[in-house]
């Protein structure tokens, strides 16, 4: 890697921005649901457990939320600065596409959150629900159209080229937003924040249950993040395969990048693990399953997956980097299958809150999601490459004529701006998590004691959690 290329310096600077920027959206879209479904059950069993664990949760969304929307800003001026000719020749159509984001979900998200984070006491609990509803929905909008915008660059359809100026102009807005990739990559990205969603909350319950098995606010966590997993997991699982028969379709190159196969060749096997070596075109030290390659691809054992060798090496995306983020994503994703498998053991031997063991695992997974989603978005980006609108305009092609000494104290500045204040917000949000969750008393709101989904008030506080 030259790091005297102004072009590398830019994509390192982006990818590092948006690195950051991508893992307060993904929590902030999960989180927002979860707030929605807590108040939805507070207003429905009328438990006051729901409404404290919703009181608990709103101050941290409200400071990923925050974060979130700061660290996006500096996206929008990069593509001025240093992707100036990509923010030209695609204006046309991603412009839009941006500008229905804030118009549709921003605009949405920023009228109902002052409500969801003031009025419960001044607007009541229905119209409170209403707005918190909302800023659900608002952010699953945010995300429809940041997908679309970036699938249609992975996948781009339904345009026509200026002569002359080579600007992209859209042919139908239905076949650039519901392009190819989208519906999967969409889905896959909403059931990815989900999951990051459940099992930070789920670490944070198990964390608390670790000190108090009692503690009515951290059951009803622990026990929705299992329910979660045990549900969102393997159903990830499905659409990360039908994802990626979708990208083998129309990006094939970066699905033999993932699978690390230089060659084409019947009978392919799966490779899990090994060296790939883009110049000896080759896998060292490889550990792999015979045939499963070509089964996963293409439903057939003995069927010819298509290599790398079927593509000028000028086009071969950075085969390392894409291997092993597959990787560790589908590893993280197995792990997560294999969480919700046991909790579901557990939940069924009456044993889901005296396990220590679980509660420890539990805590280890929280940071897990965001690096799944990480890993994903390097599969996704790095496997693209060399284009930065797939088949059509080359990465090289798309930076600003800006020289690597200003690109480079600009990153160094991001580097250190960044590492200070997200740094101070997130240890800030890890002390959020780490309060007490206070139920001081479970009960509806018209009615006396009540019992939580799966917990016994009684012998819970006589023994110390056993139960």
């Amino acid at each position: 890697m030259d790091l005297s290329d102004p072009v590398i310096l830019a994509r390192i600077q982006f990818a590092f921005t948006i690195s950051f920027h991508i893992i307060f959206p993904a929590f902030t879209i999960g989180l927002a649901s979860y707030l929605a479904v807590l108040e939805g059950l507070w207003l429905y069993t009328k438990r006051d457990v729901y409404l404290r664990v919703f009181k608990f949760w709103l101050p941290i969304f409200a400071v990923a939320f925050a974060m979130g929307v700061v660290s996006g800003i500096v996206m929008s001026y990069q593509f001025g600065t240093n992707w100036g000719p990509f923010a030209e020749r695609t204006a046309p159509i991603l412009g839009p596409l941006l500008a229905y984001e804030v118009l549709t979900a921003f605009f949405l998200e920023a009228g109902f959150l002052g409500i969801m984070l003031f009025g419960l006491k001044r607007v009541g609990p229905k119209l409170h629900f209403a707005a918190t509803l909302m800023v659900a929905i608002g952010t699953l909008i945010s995300a429809f159209w940041i997908l679309s915008a970036n699938s249609w660059m992975q996948t781009p359809v339904a345009y026509n080229i200026e002569p002359g100026t080579g600007r992209f102009t859209p042919d139908t807005w239905m076949g650039v937003i519901f392009n190819p990739s989208f519906p999967y990559r969409f889905a896959h990205m909403t059931l990815a924040a989900y999951l990051t969603t459940a099992f930070v909350v789920g670490g944070v319950g198990a964390w608390h249950l670790l000190k108090d098995r009692a503690n009515r606010g951290a059951r009803v966590m622990f026990t929705m993040a299992a329910l979660m997993a045990m549900v969102v997991a393997p159903l990830q699982l499905v659409v990360g395969d039908l994802h990626g028969l979708n990208t083998k379709e129309h990006q094939p190159a970066k699905v033999a990048a993932m699978e690390g196969h230089f060659e084409s060749r019947e009978g392919a096997p799966l490779i899990l693990f090994g060296l790939p070596d883009r110049e000896a075109e080759k896998v060292h030290a490889e550990i792999g399953i015979p045939k499963l390659g070509s089964l996963i691809l293409e439903h057939d054992l003995n069927a010819e997956v298509t290599g790398l060798d079927a593509f000028p090496k000028e086009d071969w995306p950075y085969v390392a980097l894409t291997f092993w983020s597959f990787r560790v994503m589908v590893g993280i994703g197995m792990l997560m299958i294999l969480f919700g498998a046991v909790s579901a053991l557990q939940l069924f031997r009456g044993r889901l809150y005296d396990s220590g063991w679980l509660h420890r695992w539990a805590v280890g997974m929280a940071p897990l999601g965001f690096i799944a989603i990480l890993a994903g978005w390097f599969v996704t980006e790095t496997g693209r490459q060399p284009w930065v609108v797939y088949g059509l305009m080359r990465t090289a092609d798309a930076a600003s004529p800006v020289g690597a000494p200003g690109v480079g104290i600009s990153l160094i500045a991001f580097v250190a701006i960044y590492m200070i204040v997200f740094g101070a917000g997130t240890f800030y949000l890890i002390r959020l998590m780490g309060r007490t969750p206070e139920i001081e008393d479970d009960r509806t709101l018209e009615k006396g004691p009540i019992r939580t989904a799966g917990v016994n008030p009684g012998p819970a506080q006589e023994d110390g959690g056993r139960e």
